[in-house]
């Protein structure tokens, strides 16, 4: 995390890939629920039980990239604030923070809930906290380190944030602030560090979770648990269907595949823009200077 601290990267991200901001969100629901546990601990299945219970909307990583409008650039404020802030330490974040991003949702899991896990704790006192976690700590390792890294040697998709500003923000984020902060990869390779540190990292989370929240406030739950425990723990009648399972490991690629022909079409709009500068200058300067 070293290099995004530095002169070059604000001034790429306030001059060269700076984006309008987006209009704030306002909060009209209280914030119910906060699922901290660390991403690839059934996450995405987890939002899709969330709102089949009521819960919309239950905000989750994949949203963060594929909103529109987008907020990426603004979640790297916040992650500024957070390994960033002024040099006192008196660094703290409230509800006011968080509910332009996020006021339109009653719940939230993934990346957002689980790096920013201790904040949102603090920001929203009367949610209720559920620390989902794998059983397996090898099967989750084994999990984060074929997917979670695949973005750190994406060619394409590094090229397409060189050329379009939304994938840029969203590059930015995950592969610069969110994995590198969350996983302690201090030299920003989080293909190393979440393969060093992921193991002591998915420990020392659980371990902060539980030490921050009150045992009548948490639930600890696995996607093996199912209905009865969510259900019993946030008051709610069990679903006569089975629990959503989703967004396994060999999914991932094609959410990468999704990103891509997504940013694809911003970066020709670039590359037209650049070209047509390109072709003009040298009109101008072919005329007049040779």
């Amino acid at each position: 995390m070293p290099t995004v601290n530095n002169w070059f990267v604000r001034f790429l991200e306030n001059y060269v890939y700076a984006m309008p901001d987006p209009p704030p969100r306002k909060r009209t629901k209280p914030m119910e629920v906060l699922c901290v546990g660390l991403p690839r601990s059934a996450t995405e299945s987890l939002q899709h039980a969330l709102i089949r219970l009521g819960y919309d909307h239950t905000f989750h990583g994949w949203d963060i990239i594929y909103e529109q409008p987008n907020y990426c650039q603004q979640w790297v404020r916040l992650c500024r604030k957070k390994w960033f802030g002024p040099l006192d330490g008196n660094t703290t974040f409230t509800a006011a923070d968080f509910d332009p991003l996020i006021g339109h949702s009653v719940a939230v899991t993934d990346a957002a809930a689980s790096v920013f896990a201790p904040e949102l704790i603090g920001a929203y006192p009367g949610a209720k906290v559920i620390l989902n976690h794998r059983k397996d700590l090898d099967a989750w390792h084994k999990s984060a380190t074929t997917t979670l890294v695949r973005a750190n040697s994406h060619v394409a998709l590094f090229l397409l944030s060189c050329l379009s500003r939304e994938c840029f923000w969203a590059w930015h984020l995950f592969v610069r602030f969110l994995w590198p902060g969350l996983f302690r990869a201090l030299d920003g390779n989080i293909e190393t560090g979440i393969a060093r540190n992921g193991k002591w990292v998915y420990r020392d989370h659980c371990a902060t979770i539980r030490g921050l929240v009150p045992k009548e406030r948490l639930l600890e739950w696995s996607v093996e648990d199912g209905w009865e425990p969510l259900c019993k723990f946030l008051d709610k009648p069990i679903p006569d269907e089975p629990f959503p399972r989703v967004n396994t490991g060999a999914g991932w690629a094609g959410q990468e595949m999704k990103l891509g022909k997504r940013y694809i079409f911003g970066a020709l709009q670039n590359i037209g823009i650049f070209s047509a500068i390109a072709v003009g200058t040298g009109a101008v300067v072919s005329k007049y200077f040779l």
